[in-house]
């Protein structure tokens, strides 16, 4: 890995954030980092309070449905499609729930179980045969 300094950064457009390294001074050195893997050592990270988390810290945590009972335990998070969903094994059957905001009701990191009120019927659809 090679680290990379920042000379300066700046918000544009609200939701992209332009970064200036210090010695990348052409378009051709900028050219050359794109579609780069970029790493940040996880103990920079800020911690996050109330329901907030970061992805890789919910792996391993049980998921609790309000209505459903005990669903699983998230073994992974997909967010390669436009709602991100938590990928959760029920004794080998994948469920899949939207980390919708609306249906997350509390994240107990002690306890590592995140508690959820999803809609009706959503988890029985994995679990019909």
């Amino acid at each position: 890995m090679i680290p990379f300094f920042l000379e300066s950064s700046q918000l544009h457009k609200s939701e992209l954030l332009r970064i200036k390294f210090e010695d990348v001074d052409s378009e051709a050195d900028a050219d050359a980092l794109i579609k780069s893997d970029c790493y940040l050592p996880l103990s920079f990270l800020p911690e996050l309070e109330d329901n907030k988390f970061y992805f890789h810290e919910i792996i391993g945590f049980k998921v609790e449905d309000k209505h459903f009972g005990p669903v699983g335990t998230i073994k992974g998070v997909n967010d390669s499609t436009s709602q991100s969903l938590f990928e959760i094994d029920r004794e080998g059957t994948e469920i899949l729930i939207p980390m919708n905001d609306a249906f997350i009701l509390k994240v107990d990191k002690v306890n590592k179980i995140i508690f959820v009120d999803t809609p009706e019927g959503l988890i029985d659809l994995y679990l019909e045969e």
